[in-house]
């Protein structure tokens, strides 16, 4: 299986794609393709934004990044078969696939003319460490220590409205939270 970055990434887009699909078709339970398609799409947008996107020119792609953080926060909130759960999804599935058409389309083929196999398959490991790191802490449960884990502290800020929260590692969430007196 490959393993450069491109083809992970492109991947990914796939697999958000059929969240998509399996949302707008009401199959199954719709919070837990919601949960699904949101640790899914924020650990993507950290592996990119953290190990591929600092070689290269992606501002933009980090600001749809942040306005799909927005939506995913309100699809989250709203309760399916509401028309705030629809509007918000269709919002969401418009603002990510032009995204991905967008990256597709331009930004990956110019990473693939720019790069080496070699260094594309060196970033390919760097975003897939990454993307495992936060699909691993927005998916799991209680941490062995006792304490809250980094998904239980997101979902804290999200009750608390703490600005860029998806940004944040475990230990800044736990700082804002102090602050916001959560």
């Amino acid at each position: 299986m490959a393993t450069d970055v491109i083809t992970l990434i492109t991947r990914d887009h796939r697999k958000v794609e059929a969240l998509f699909e399996r949302l707008k078709k009401k199959e199954g339970d719709r919070r837990a393709t919601v949960a699904e398609l949101h640790a899914l799409l924020t650990a993507h947008a950290r592996a990119e934004e953290d190990r591929v996107y600092p070689g290269i020119d992606a501002h933009h792609e980090v600001e749809e990044h942040k306005e799909a953080e927005v939506l995913l926060d309100a699809l989250k909130r709203a309760d399916p078969g509401t028309a705030e759960f629809e509007d918000t999804l269709v919002k969401l599935e418009e603002s990510v696939n032009h995204h991905v058409q967008e990256e597709e389309s331009e930004l990956l083929p110019k990473l693939a003319s720019e790069v080496d196999a070699k260094e594309l398959e060196r970033l390919g490991a760097a975003f897939q460490k990454r993307r495992d790191e936060e699909l691993t802490a927005l998916t799991s449960g209680s941490s062995a220590e006792g304490g809250a884990t980094k998904a239980e502290l997101y979902k804290e800020a999200q009750k608390a409205d703490i600005p860029g929260r998806s940004q944040m590692d475990k230990e800044e969430l736990e700082e804002a939270l102090r602050k916001a007196g959560s």
